[in-house]
């Protein structure tokens, strides 16, 4: 039997829009790519499709297919986006998480990070950490 979110407690709650969150965000960048090569995901869920620790819920990664590198030909280097994807009414990252955020997307040489946000009946809204404020995106622009 299939339970409302009304009727669901708060910790299933949470569970299920986080899953939906990160369902929703998938979906988005899978049908946004128009050209170049394919964005593929890495979703971090645990055993039982929960979130799992670390700061990074997703990773969208494809290769760069627009230069050769020293010593390298087109294709062996890759673009990353690291993902945090947030559902129904769970809290924005704190000053704490954005340090996290940054130091993993220097770590990997991430080209952005992004915040995904997903509530039951909207659409999902991204947006882009630009220095310690986040700046709504369209999806073109990140994976366009």
């Amino acid at each position: 039997m299939t339970r409302t979110p009304e009727e669901m407690s708060p910790a299933k709650k949470a569970h299920h829009t986080a899953k939906w969150a990160r369902t929703m965000t998938k979906w988005l960048v899978t049908y946004t790519r128009r050209k170049g090569a394919k964005w593929n995901l890495v979703d971090f869920g645990g055993e039982t499709r929960s979130e799992a620790r670390g700061i990074v819920d997703l990773i969208a990664i494809r290769k760069d297919h627009r230069q050769d590198g020293p010593g390298l030909k087109r294709g062996d280097l890759f673009e990353i986006v690291l993902i945090q994807t947030k559902g129904g009414s769970s809290p924005r990252p704190t000053a704490d998480d954005l340090a996290r955020l940054k130091k993993v997307a220097r770590y990997h040489r991430a080209r952005a990070i992004i915040l995904a946000e997903w509530r039951r009946g909207e659409r999902i809204e991204l947006f882009k950490l630009n220095g310690s404020h986040w700046h709504s995106v369209s999806p073109d622009e990140v994976f366009g």
